[in-house]
């Protein structure tokens, strides 16, 4: 719908023609799409015109992308913590390995 939308206004009518829901689903869809400011919905005579508020797409894109930094940030520093863990764990299982082979009473697997 919003790609629809993207291209220019159009009518709620002509917004439920590519889709396989009732007048009353779409309806109630554009109705939040109202709500969160993302579209615009005007009377213009007998029919109802739904217009995309760009600037509104462009601000939910913007915090989207943020949030997307920070959790690709976020995964890289979890990244860090684990290799380092799983160097820790490879050195200390190759020290415990050497001491137990030394002392003959452990063998390493």
């Amino acid at each position: 719908m919003i790609e629809r939308l993207s291209h220019g206004p159009a009518s709620v009518h002509g917004l439920t023609e590519p889709f396989a829901l009732s007048q009353q689903m779409i309806s109630k869809h554009i109705a939040y799409l109202v709500r969160a400011r993302i579209v615009i919905k005007t009377k213009r005579g007998r029919e109802s015109v739904c217009t995309l508020r760009p600037e509104a797409i462009k601000t939910v894109s913007d915090w989207a992308v943020s949030y997307r930094r920070f959790w690709e940030e976020s995964f890289d520093k979890l990244d860090v913590v684990v290799n380092q863990m799983k160097q820790t764990e490879i050195s200390d299982d190759t020290k415990h390995g050497e001491r137990d082979r030394a002392d003959g009473c452990h063998e390493s697997f």
